[in-house]
């Protein structure tokens, strides 16, 4: 097997350190690795915040929910929607920007930044390095954007754990939903979806069984944990302050 498939093929989130640095000239080949992601219209509208001092990396572990994953990283990389380097551009080129107040430079900056930590994190796989996403910086978008001194039309969106996995505490691969209900051809069809969801529903729950993890939730419980309720509400005010706006212009009749 193609040894990128491979790799990408066994992805896990790593949650286990050893304590161990990651290597400086690896980490710099990891950035450029993510720096040449696609970005829309190549406005290259992320920006990456990285944490080596522990005192910040044990706030941010805070703000996530107290998640131990995060403090017993080596480095934190928070991944920010940055639309304050596009207004620079666009000053320079005598205009106004504007696209941070429609729900399309939303999307387009949360696609990119999707984009480029999945390059981040597979560069730093291929190096033999660990890391696990973590949205839950999102759960006080606020401290986040006083933490990390981020300017107005700007935004973390996301961020991930990095450093050497501890090889003896590594998990097993997580299966996902049946193949044909996630591919889908020439139309989205419904029943197939429902499908997927019954027989992942029973799939997942024997892979916990098996790993001896009985008191995790299904796929249901645990999608129906979050998704029934706002489970992240500060989200829409700090976007708010932070300069982004629906303010797209519907067409008159």
């Amino acid at each position: 097997m193609n040894v990128t498939i491979r790799q990408l093929l066994e992805r896990r989130s790593i949650r286990q350190f050893t304590g161990e640095a990651v290597k400086h000239e690896d980490f710099e080949q990891i950035l450029r690795a993510g720096q040449q992601a696609p970005t829309s219209i190549n406005g290259q509208q992320i920006s990456l915040v990285v944490s080596h001092n522990r005192e910040t990396i044990a706030k941010i572990a805070e703000i996530a929910g107290g998640q131990p994953q995060v403090a017993s990283a080596d480095l934190f990389i928070t991944v920010v929607i940055d639309f304050n380097r596009t207004a620079m551009a666009c000053e320079m080129a005598e205009k106004q920007q504007v696209i941070e107040q429609s729900a399309e430079g939303i999307i387009a900056g949360a696609i990119d930044a999707g984009i480029i930590l999945n390059a981040l994190q597979t560069a730093a796989n291929a190096l033999g390095y660990g890391s696990t996403a973590i949205g839950g910086i999102r759960n006080n978008p606020q401290a986040m954007i006083e933490l990390l001194n981020l300017p107005k039309k700007t935004f973390p969106v996301n961020g991930f754990t990095l450093g050497v996995p501890d090889k003896n505490k590594r998990p097993e691969i997580k299966p996902r939903v049946p193949l044909a209900s996630f591919a889908m051809c020439e139309r989205y069809d419904s029943d197939v979806v429902r499908q997927g969801v019954c027989e992942y529903n029973k799939t997942l729950r024997q892979w916990w069984d098996q790993q001896d993890m009985r008191q995790q939730p299904s796929y249901c419980e645990s999608v129906a944990s979050f998704y029934d309720h706002i489970y992240f509400s500060d989200i829409a005010n700090s976007f708010e302050q932070q300069g982004f706006r629906f303010s797209d212009t519907l067409p008159t009749a």
